[in-house]
């Protein structure tokens, strides 16, 4: 299920630009932690913290306890994040607060079980993911960390579909019109059946015929050459 993790934050003051270039002088984060139909929590992390998650992969479906120094400690997700164009550095991170009985909407990666037994590899087909993360609505505490996908039966030309994963763990697709498809198992490349195109071979040197029952033309005679 959905990880709950602590991460320490200290209460900005002001917001604004100004305010935010002032935070990150100071070597830190700014953030904000709105949501929830209550007044938005300035806030600043260390930069330290802030990578530790982001390298961690699947931080957005990531349940987070945002404790603010002599202040709240705020239920949320960690919605988006901004980067310097140059340094990549974080430049300011938004957390979406929970409010307490309410559904949130997240990005879930999947994962595809087996897949040194699947049939349609085994037979030279291919897995093409179409979605590698499922949109879905889900209760806060019941959020996956992925969802799994079994190829063990999987022939070349089956299509696996939402109905496909193993366990929804009570969540509901985004997509609720129809049964969408995360992957298929395409059928090999030609050029994969029967390697690659042997180049054509190079043109023959064009010969001279002799017409029936004669011999050839002799060669054209130079015109003389031109008196001066």
């Amino acid at each position: 299920m959905v990880q709950t993790i602590r991460i320490e934050a200290a209460a900005r003051g002001r917001a604004g630009k100004g305010a935010a270039r002032a935070t990150r002088r100071e070597g830190m984060v700014p953030g904000v932690v709105y949501g929830a139909k209550r007044e938005a929590t300035l806030i600043a992390l260390d930069p330290r913290d802030v990578m530790k998650e982001l390298n961690k992969g699947g931080w957005q479906s990531h349940l987070y306890e945002v404790a603010v120094a002599d202040g709240p400690t705020e239920r949320a997700l960690m919605r988006e994040v901004q980067f310097d164009p140059v340094t990549d550095r974080p430049l300011h991170v938004d957390f979406q607060r929970l409010a307490p009985g309410a559904r949130i909407r997240v990005k879930v990666p999947v994962a595809f079980l087996h897949e040194d037994a699947c049939p349609g590899l085994k037979a030279g087909g291919v897995l093409n993911v179409v979605r590698r993360e499922l949109e879905v609505m889900a209760e806060p505490e019941s959020v996956p960390e992925k969802f799994e996908i079994d190829l063990a039966e999987a022939k070349i030309g089956d299509s696996l579909r939402w109905s496909a994963v193993k366990d929804q763990f009570g969540t509901r697709a985004v997509i609720s019109n129809r049964d969408f498809v995360v992957a298929t198992i395409a059928p090999p490349t030609a050029e994969e059946v029967g390697g690659p195109l042997a180049a054509p071979p190079p043109p023959e040197a064009t010969k001279q015929k002799a017409p029936p029952g004669g011999k050839a033309a002799a060669p054209a005679a130079k015109a003389p050459a031109k008196k001066k």
